[in-house]
């Protein structure tokens, strides 16, 4: 059975190096990493006085991981704007958290080797719970800069209206 059902050639299943995310209607710049979509739902074990003695079980609580994205440190202000309005050093008593918006639903959308768009994760009520500017700094190391952003979250779906794309054939 084909697992595409437009491209019904196609036995790949996508890559994930092609992606962008999204918020307040923007691509945020250089995001280079964004961690798994995980939800875990709880175990409720019960059973009755008259049942043998093994358990029967059902769902409980599900929780939702929260998200880390990384990027490469620049001038953009995207992640240092939004985890100050979870907690603004300095601010006046009573202004430490921005409580009218401090949450955000997010975008996460992945590509295809052509970059077309082939499916789209919404996130919603996202928070920044941990903000990090700044990696150790090390004079002896051969690496990039780079900032994360970890995101508590209060569930995701996938969004429907992205449908697979017919994926062109280019002929020279």
């Amino acid at each position: 059975m084909a697992q595409f059902a437009v491209n019904t050639n196609r036995f790949d299943p996508y890559k994930n190096f092609k992606f962008r995310v999204k918020w307040d209607g923007r691509y945020v710049a250089g995001v280079s990493k964004v961690s798994s979509l995980k939800r875990t739902t709880e175990v409720v074990e019960h059973r009755e006085g008259g049942d043998p003695s093994s358990a029967r079980r059902s769902p409980g609580r599900t929780k939702y991981e929260a998200i880390t994205l990384e990027r490469g440190v620049t001038h953009d202000l995207e992640f240092e704007n939004w985890a100050a309005k979870v907690w603004q050093h300095g601010a006046a008593f009573g202004a430490e958290v921005s409580l009218a918006d401090f949450r955000k639903d997010i975008v996460i959308e992945l590509y295809n080797e052509a970059g077309q768009l082939v499916i789209a994760y919404n996130v919603f009520r996202c928070w920044v719970s941990e903000y990090q500017s700044l990696p150790d700094l090390d004079a002896n190391a051969n690496a990039v800069a780079i900032a994360h952003l970890k995101l508590e979250n209060e569930g995701w779906e996938r969004d429907p209206a992205v449908a697979e794309p017919k994926e062109v054939s280019y002929t020279p």
